[in-house]
Parts: structure tokens; C-alpha cells; sequence
């Protein structure tokens, strides 16, 4: 599978590149490489056809040549903008078409490819039924949506299409009760451990989450350089001195995550919304780590976690270019910008782990007193 890839140009030339390598990267985790990127300057998308006429024919040419499966957009297409690309960019001579993605179809195609629980199933169907609900028609531009002689109301393509839109809202609504019921059984889960503290990680997609939480709780939680590794919510028992608490591994957010996803998955990110503490993990190393770190906590405003105490955990010490970084300065500038505790590690080479289950144990030991001032802890060693 190959695509080229589509997006309009930010007023910084190196956001636009690195807007266009997440892209990438999105669709090589969905199995598609890349062999062409295209950029237009636009003040706003075109109605129409997102990009310009003579911008889509150039598209189109490659497109045709090199026999490309996908094209590939980093913005959402409305309806109508879908339909009008995919029809100018396959011609009737083809005979396999070329499919458009934008950018909440490709995240959503890797969610249902990584989702396993039944919940996490059932929260991306719901969110692809969501999304496809409006743009039903495009399925339908072959048939002749004429009003029939037999009296009755539009043609054969418009019953169709309101015969589909009736079946994905029956669907919608059996996986909102379906979803309900999970939500049910979680919340019994969660008050059965209501006198126990609950740490979250947190952060943008691909920046070790999941690396982290191995190492904190000693499980085998997978961890690949994808992104969207972990979809399904991890809990893990860990004990930190004489303090038990639970360690859950969340999935990772991402700039212009589906609005469908984040309400689809409002029951799994619980396990964020209901946290004691958060840690929230960042990709250090990466040229726009400033950028994911406000995507991260906007995400978390809108989940309405955004009170939350929270340790900035700046991963991926290894991979800074300049060996000399002070490290000192950037704590100081992140607790000017809202983060009381930041520590600086690598989950990978194991480095300077000591330091933050230091934080973290002092951090929730200083939470659990104020939660359960009378609890008595259980023997318990401490991990190492």
C-alpha cells in the first residue's frame, strides 16, 4: 500500500514538515509508505476540493502514473470534499480506486486495527459509525438519484442511502447500550478500589508511556515505536515505599484527535478523569515537544482533568543532541508554566529512574495522607 500525502502550508515552513512527518508516520503504522508530499499556500481550504483545482490536477497526475492506492489529507474533509476529490482522482480506466483518507478516517482505521477488549472494540465502531453517518452519500455517486415513476420518493441510490443511514443509527444505538453496560461494570470495579490511590500516565502518542509503566510496574506491557501502541486502558498494582497505589496506562493523545474518538473513549479515559495524580510524559527529545505538551493539556481540559496534580516526566534524555542541556534551567522554566514536579529520564537506558520514583513516592505519600489520613498500609516491599 502507498499514498501521497496533502496539507496546507502553516505560516512556519517547519511546522508545516513536521505536521506532514506525523502524517507520515500515522500512515506507516497503518501499513502505507509514503512517496509524495504536497503542500499548497491557501488562506483557508477550498470548498470544494480542499485544495486548489490546479493543485489537484498535479495530484492527480502523479496519482494516476505511479498507480498510488491512497491520498492521504492532514485536515478533516467535509462530505462534499471527499466526494468531489475521490471522483476527480479516479478515472473510469482504473480498476482498482484510489482511496482518500483524512486525517480522522486514518486514526480511526488505526484504532479499530489495534483496539482487543470489547470495550475498546465496541468505543471505535461507535466513533467510524459517527463519522461515516454524514458522508454515506459518496458510497452512492454511481446511482441515479432521480425521483422514479412509481410514485414514490427518489431514486434507487437516495433509498439506499437512507436505508444505510437507518442501519448505522440502529447500530449506534446498540453500541451506546453496549457501552453503558461496560461503563456500569467499570464504575463497580473502580469503587471496589475507592481506598486505594491511582496514578495515570498520560501524555502524546509515541513518547514512552507504555516503556514507563513496565519499568514502574514490572509488567509486559507492549511497547513498539508506533503510534497508538497502547489503546486499551493497562491498571497495575505498584508499591513505592510503604505506599500501594494504582498505575494505569492510558492512550496517547494526538493534535486534531477525533472529536467522535475522545467522546467515544470518555469511558476509558475515567481512568485519567478519576486520577489521584498524573504523569504526564514527554517526548524531550522531539523539535516540537512544546506543541504536544499544550495538545496534552488541552485534551486534558476538555476530559475535565485539567485540576489534576501533575509530574512533567521529560523522557528520552538520550536522544538530546546537545549533551550540555541545563537541565536545570528547563525545570525552571516548566514550573513557570504550571508543573510543580519535572524530572528528567530515559525509560529506555534506565536512566535517572531513581530520582523520579523519589518524586512520585513523595507525591503520593503527600496525596494519600490527605485522602486516607487513617489508613494503615499493608506489608509491602518496595520496588526497586
Amino acid at each position: 500500500m502507498n499514498a501521497v500525502l496533502v496539507a496546507l502550508a502553516d505560516k512556519d515552513p517547519e511546522i508545516t514538515r513536521e505536521h506532514l512527518d506525523e502524517l507520515a508516520f500515522l500512515a506507516e503504522t497503518a501499513g502505507i509508505a509514503t512517496l509524495q508530499r504536497y503542500i499548497q499556500k491557501l488562506p483557508q481550504p477550498d470548498v470544494r476540493t480542499f485544495v486548489g483545482k490546479g493543485k489537484l490536477a498535479e495530484i492527480k497526475e502523479f496519482v494516476v502514473a505511479k498507480q498510488i492506492d491512497n491520498v492521504i489529507f492532514d485536515d478533516d474533509l467535509s462530505p462534499s470534499q471527499l466526494r468531489n476529490i475521490e471522483k476527480e482522482l479516479n478515472t473510469p480506466a482504473r480498476d482498482v480506486k484510489c482511496r482518500v483518507y483524512d486525517r480522522s478516517l486514518l486514526i480511526l482505521d488505526i484504532f479499530s486495527m489495534r483496539a482487543q477488549t470489547a470495550q475498546s472494540r465496541a468505543q471505535v465502531e461507535l466513533a467510524m459509525n459517527q463519522y461515516l453517518l454524514p458522508r454515506l452519500t459518496r458510497m452512492w455517486t454511481h446511482l441515479e438519484r432521480q425521483r422514479g415513476g412509481t410514485g414514490t420518493r427518489g431514486g434507487a441510490g437516495e433509498r439506499e442511502i437512507e436505508t444505510d443511514r437507518r442501519n448505522i443509527r440502529f447500530r449506534i444505538s446498540l453500541l451506546k447500550d453496549e457501552l453503558e453496560k461496560i461503563d456500569k461494570q467499570r464504575k463497580t470495579q473502580r469503587k471496589s478500589r475507592s481506598n486505594i490511590m491511582r496514578v495515570a500516565l498520560v501524555g502524546y502518542t509515541n513518547v514512552g508511556k507504555s516503556t514507563l509503566m513496565n519499568l514502574l510496574s514490572k509488567s509486559d506491557v507492549k511497547a513498539e515505536n508506533k503510534l497508538f501502541a497502547t489503546v486499551d486502558a493497562t491498571v497495575r498494582k505498584v508499591v513505592l515505599g510503604d505506599i500501594p497505589f494504582l498505575l494505569s496506562d492510558t492512550v496517547g493523545f494526538i493534535r486534531k484527535l477525533p472529536h467522535h474518538l475522545i467522546e467515544s473513549f470518555k469511558s476509558t479515559l475515567d481512568e485519567v478523569r478519576e486520577a489521584d495524580i498524573l504523569l504526564h510524559v514527554v517526548d524531550v527529545a522531539h523539535p516540537y515537544h512544546d506543541n504536544q505538551i499544550e495538545v496534552v493539556k488541552n485534551t486534558l481540559a476538555e476530559l475535565g482533568a485539567g485540576h489534576i496534580p501533575t509530574i512533567l516526566v521529560l523522557n528520552k534524555i538520550d536522544l538530546l543532541p546537545n549533551a550540555d542541556v541545563n537541565t536545570d534551567d528547563l525545570k525552571g522554566y516548566y514550573r513557570q508554566h504550571g508543573f510543580e514536579h519535572v524530572v528528567f529520564i530515559s525509560a529506555e537506558k534506565k536512566e535517572n529512574l531513581s530520582e523520579l520514583r523519589r518524586i512520585l513516592f513523595e507525591t503520593v505519600r503527600k496525596k494519600h495522607m490527605t485522602i486516607y489520613p487513617n489508613y494503615v498500609t499493608e506489608t509491602t516491599q518496595v520496588i526497586s
